[in-house]
């Protein structure tokens, strides 16, 4: 059985090299297969990342994946969802153990974790997906669990938190909740897929939206094509390889 967070570096040392992750938060929304893209989009770029799933999104994991994601097995559990496509294909994605060697789990439960706590070094915040109940919870301050706690401290801190809201229709409060969650100083990031790319597959418009997240966390990526001005450009072929 392999602890939650199993990284033992020493962090009080505030030099050069220092780790500084990107905070991942996974509320219970629907819409995991996003979450999954911006990881694997994050562990491309060579990006440290503290990976914080709620209970709910516990449950939406298993409802839309078939997935049980465990603290004791957190790490292989990971790798399995990681490697499944937008459509479900298991193996799609090619995951090792390598490529999440600087991921960080930490339950949700942990109140006492690293990134709860101001001094903690990291990048950033990204919640995605983000339920009503999650906005509602980070806009009012409530930080009933890790991962509300952790979008507290970085909006107090003044750092990137991008909300990825999944949800629709919005009602009036939850409007409210977006307003000030702008007003403090987050990116409010709909889930809203576009088209003008080409999409011909689900995982086309699922990368659309993790690509965006990642635009506004200034992470590169290739997750989709690029709007250049010009009409039609995203339904064009590729050119056929000259070899």
């Amino acid at each position: 059985m392999e602890p939650p967070h199993n990284d033992t570096r020493n962090t009080s040392n505030p030099g050069p090299g220092r780790r500084r992750p990107w905070v991942v938060g996974i509320s219970g929304a629907s819409g995991t297969p996003y979450a999954a893209s911006v990881l694997r989009g994050l562990v491309a770029a060579g990006e440290a990342v503290d990976l914080i799933v709620s209970r709910a999104s516990r449950l939406t994991l298993l409802d839309e994946t078939g997935i049980a994601f465990r603290d004791a097995h957190w790490r292989s559990d990971l790798r399995e969802w990681l490697a499944l496509g937008a459509d479900g294909k298991p193996g799609t994605f090619p995951v090792t153990e390598e490529k999440l060697a600087d991921v960080r789990y930490w339950p949700a439960a942990d109140l006492a974790a690293g990134p709860s706590s101001g001094s903690y070094p990291v990048k950033g915040m990204l919640i995605v997906p983000a339920s009503t109940a999650c906005v509602a919870g980070v806009a009012l301050g409530l930080s009933k669990d890790l991962l509300q706690r952790v979008a507290s401290v970085t909006l107090k801190e003044r750092r990137p938190l991008v909300v990825t809201v999944r949800e629709t229709p919005l009602n009036g409060p939850t409007l409210k909740h977006l307003v000030a969650l702008d007003e403090a100083g987050a990116v409010v990031l709909p889930a809203s897929p576009a088209f003008y790319a080409g999409a011909t597959h689900i995982q086309d418009l699922v990368d659309f939206v993790a690509g965006r997240v990642l635009d506004a966390a200034e992470v590169p990526h290739g997750l989709y094509r690029r709007w250049e001005g010009e009409l039609r450009g995203g339904s064009k072929e590729e050119a056929p390889d000259p070899s």
